[in-house]
């Protein structure tokens, strides 16, 4: 269980993560802010209280797997891999240009990045994959699906939602981050899929929902999910798309928009307003 102290920690990190965002997305150039930001909570309590990771060997055995499924979020992952030191720091400045290291979606040649993901739906197969791998080798390290909401509506994902707990692997824990917006409106009114919790425990899954925003209730959930024996668990995250940015806060037009001069010192003097009060 979390202290205070880890929880104000946790806190400031994901503040960090949400900076090293803004300089990733700079002025004038498109990027995945509101589907990114909806996840520095998570991505704070995973990278850096529950995982085990070894940044100075990346492909270290014993490590835990973290699969983003919804990819085009994958700025909010550059940041935890760049704070922990997986890569230099002036990589953050060159993303998405043919010199940097650092793509629009997740690649194999990125330290730290365990699977080529963006073509939606797909994560979970390859969380699967892994865990039965891991199974075989009679390793217990624990493998974490990051799925969209919008995503739910491919095929392949309810194949492989069947398929883990036929395979009774309770060592992979999954997440949708249900922030209710995708790409060009709200998830309910493009592809709607209601009653998700019991859905996926009709498919075999414990489920859990949250605050996605809250860092106890994440971390609590997580624990959670690591006592469930004989079934995997899925943890839902009620989150708000482009969380700590009132201008992007539910709004699709920053799934992948543009920060022009205004918005950005606008981004900034938010997060700056947010750390006065940690």
């Amino acid at each position: 269980m979390l202290n205070e102290a880890d929880i104000v920690r946790l806190k400031k990190i994901a503040l960090t993560l949400r900076k090293d965002l803004i300089e990733m997305i700079g002025i004038g150039k498109a990027g995945h802010l509101g589907g990114s930001s909806s996840l520095a909570e998570t991505i704070a309590v995973l990278y850096f209280h529950e995982m085990k990771v070894n940044p100075h060997n990346p492909t270290w055995l014993d490590r835990d797997r973290l699969i983003l499924s919804k990819g085009h979020a994958a700025l909010i992952q550059y940041a935890a891999l760049c704070e922990l030191g997986y890569f230099p720091r002036e990589e953050l400045k060159r993303v998405k240009s043919l010199k940097g290291l650092l793509q629009g979606h997740p690649d194999l040649s990125i330290p730290g990045i365990e699977a080529v993901t963006g073509s939606l739906g797909q994560g979970l197969s390859l969380g699967l994959g892994m865990a039965l791998a891991l199974r075989l080798d009679a390793l217990d390290n624990r493998v974490y699906v990051i799925m969209g909401d919008g995503e739910q509506s491919e095929g392949q994902l309810w194949e492989a939602a069947q398929a883990v707990p036929n395979f009774k692997v309770d060592t992979l824990t999954a997440f949708i981050d249900w922030n209710k917006i995708q790409a060009t409106g709200p998830t309910k009114d493009m592809f709607n899929i209601p009653d998700l919790g019991k859905k996926w425990e009709a498919f075999g899954w414990k489920v859990f929902f949250v605050d996605g925003h809250d860092i106890a209730a994440i971390e609590k959930a997580v624990e959670s999910a690591k006592q469930v024996k004989g079934q995997p668990s899925l943890i839902i995250l009620d989150t708000i798309k482009g969380k700590c940015f009132s201008f992007a806060e539910g709004n699709a037009a920053y799934h992948n928009g543009i920060l022009d001069d205004l918005k950005y010192a606008q981004a900034c003097q938010e997060l700056e307003a947010i750390e006065k009060g940690l």
